[in-house]
């Protein structure tokens, strides 16, 4: 009897076991601004793919007579409401940010995935191989670091303007740029050329970090044993090396977004990114200037929706590298 009685105290005073992913999410939610932030991302991202439901008029509808309408006044034919008011051309503001945020956040997001494919395979093939091979990698890196990312874009997208045909793109994905994008062809062609030149140049820090914790972890114990057992280099560094050197790869992440978001604003802010009369948040900014000290409300419209996703994206990156901090 007292044996029952004591295994049923120890089974009732022992703790529950907490995975390491539930760890993570406990960590993460402590973290307030992380949180709301992530609260943020999620409402601009839903507003932005619901945008052809949500938007009261086309991106593109011009009425030159309600030309800089102010917030929430009404169409004068329809009825509807002009939520931010109408640009110079009588455009929409609402709903051209919201075509315009599924722009930008499609860049930003398909350059970011890229990006970590890219530096996550050449940093852990770097890493775990070591020797000639590394060697040969990490100066590749070291040389495509020191090209400026931006005066690229503007040479590539002066070549796009010249000549459509100047660099060929497969259809398909041009095609699948355009359906998430919502982007006929020729935009669409400068979309994937943005992502593709961003991707180019912003994989490299991620191949940085990855080769680093692969270092770490390549003379572990564990890493010994699953060579003993006769485990092949690739399922030692898929299923062993990678679960463990991801932390530092999803936290440089969250603010490369960040990044990507300003880079694709600041091209078409220049005049060298997607054109008008298709809104991205940088050319509705870059329209702006001409009218900004007679009406200086007009920037806010596409500049708040840029400051909030660079803030929030850097808070989010803050909360996982607390949440993912082995010595916390």
């Amino acid at each position: 009897m007292a044996a029952q009685a004591l295994t049923l105290t120890i089974g009732k005073t022992t703790p529950a076991e907490t995975s390491p992913a539930q760890l993570v999410v406990r960590r993460f939610r402590r973290h307030r601004l992380a949180m709301i932030s992530l609260g943020v991302i999620a409402l601009i991202i839903g507003l932005s793919l619901a945008a052809p439901l949500l938007a009261p008029f086309k991106p593109d509808r011009l009425v030159v007579s309600e030309a800089f309408k102010p917030p929430l006044s009404k169409d004068v034919k329809s009825g509807q409401t002009y939520v931010l008011g109408t640009d110079n051309l009588g455009r929409d503001y609402f709903s051209r940010l919201l075509y315009g945020g599924r722009i930008s956040l499609t860049v930003a997001i398909l350059t970011t995935s890229l990006s970590i494919l890219i530096g996550v395979v050449v940093g852990a093939v770097s890493g775990y191989y070591g020797g000639w091979l590394d060697s040969v990698l990490m100066r590749a890196v070291e040389f495509l670091a020191t090209i400026p990312i931006l005066p690229l874009l503007l040479i590539i997208s002066a070549m796009l303007l010249r000549s459509e045909d100047a660099i060929p793109i497969p259809k398909v994905i041009t095609d699948a740029v355009g359906a998430l994008a919502l982007l006929g062809p020729r935009d669409a062609r400068q979309a994937v050329l943005i992502i593709g030149v961003l991707t180019a140049l912003g994989w490299l820090n991620d191949a940085r970090l990855m080769r680093g914790a692969i270092l770490s972890l390549r003379d572990q114990a564990f890493i010994e044993s699953a060579r003993s057992l006769g485990s092949t280099d690739l399922r030692i560094i898929t299923q062993h090396m990678l679960p463990n050197a991801l932390a530092p790869i999803i936290v440089n992440a969250s603010l490369n977004l960040s990044g990507f978001i300003v880079a694709e604003a600041a091209l078409s802010f220049l005049g060298f990114g997607i054109q008008d009369p298709i809104p991205t948040w940088g050319n509705m900014l870059a329209a702006t200037q001409q009218f900004m000290f007679d009406k200086p409300w007009l920037p806010l419209v596409p500049g708040i929706p840029i400051v909030l996703c660079s803030l929030a994206f850097n808070y989010i990156g803050d909360g996982l590298r607390d949440a993912l901090d082995p010595r916390r």
